[in-house]
Order: C-alpha cells, then structure tokens, then sequence
C-alpha cells in the first residue's frame, strides 16, 4: 500500500513541498540508533533504507515537479537534528532542495499545528505524531483537498522558505 505522500508525489505536476516542525522524530529509528552509536555515512554512500524515496522524488524531478523540504528547528539543536542535517545530502541527491529554519527568526509567519506535504498548492498531507515523535498509526496521515486548509498551508510555506538557510550554508549550532 503507497501512503499518501508518495501518492501525492507520483501525481505532482509543478511542486511538492515540505514542511518540518519537530526537533526530534522517532527516536527508536534504527538508523538514528546506529547515528548516535557514532556510525557515519560518507557522501557517496546510497543505503538501502533510502531508494524508494529517493526514487520517488527523481521520477517527479525528472517530470518537473520542483521538490523543497524546509525544517524549521530550535538551537541548540536536538541529537536528531544532527542526525538529519548528516543525512540529508541523500535528499539533496535525490533532487530535493532543502533549507533550515532557526525557529527564533520566525516572527510574524502564522505556523502550521502539524508537519505537512502539499503537491502543486492544491493537495495536502498532514503528518500526526506523538509526544515522543513516533508516528502516531492511530491517524498517521490526513489528506485533504479543502481548500480553506490548503490555502492555509500555502499561504505559510513560502515566506518561511524564504527565510531559510540553504542546506550547503547551514551549520547546526
């Protein structure tokens, strides 16, 4: 079963973008076990737990679809955000443009409750996770074409995009 987000992204025209509020995401991953246990990747490592994404965003770049993921993060950064900002060169190969946000330079932006996707401004994919940052199965995804939340979503997105720091500028402090 594809989840919505890929969905989404299979059927994008223009834009897929993403928006990131947390500080920490599952921290029972595997991989960020692994991170913390001092296993690094070098950059011209692919992992396996990787392609079906990164196949997912080559295909809709290679159909025009313009991707960017944007993680809004308070400093100091939490052990997972160094995880992430480690790994993200796998986004970046895969298409992605990505940028980070310190959240104390938001000021006036209304922000989202939720993490979201939204595919070419008209197509929403909300995440729910628990306290603990675990995806919460119960409702781990809310799709949705109304266009009252659509627009909400998109009407955030784009001044917080401007405001942050490319991923190849970006130094987790």
């Amino acid at each position: 079963m594809t989840s919505p987000t890929r969905e989404g992204l299979a059927k994008a025209v223009r834009s897929a973008v993403h928006l990131e509020l947390r500080d920490a995401y599952g921290a029972s991953d595997p991989e960020f076990v692994r991170w913390q246990q001092g296993h690094r990747y070098a950059p011209e490592d692919r992992p396996d737990w990787f392609q079906g994404w990164a196949d997912a965003v080559r295909d809709a770049v290679s159909r025009g679809v313009v991707v960017r993921r944007l993680r809004i993060v308070s400093e100091p950064v939490t052990d997972y955000i160094k995880y992430e900002h480690h790994v993200t060169y796998l986004n970046l190969a895969a298409g992605e443009q990505v940028r980070w946000l310190r959240r104390a330079r938001i000021r006036s932006t209304p922000l989202p409750a939720n993490d979201f996707w939204l595919f070419d401004g008209a197509f929403a994919v909300l995440n729910h996770f628990t306290g603990d940052g675990e995806i919460d199965h119960r409702e781990a995804f809310d799709a949705t074409a109304e266009p009252e939340t659509v627009g909400f979503l998109h009407t955030a997105f784009d001044p917080l995009w401007e405001l942050g720091t490319p991923h190849q500028e970006y130094e987790p402090k």
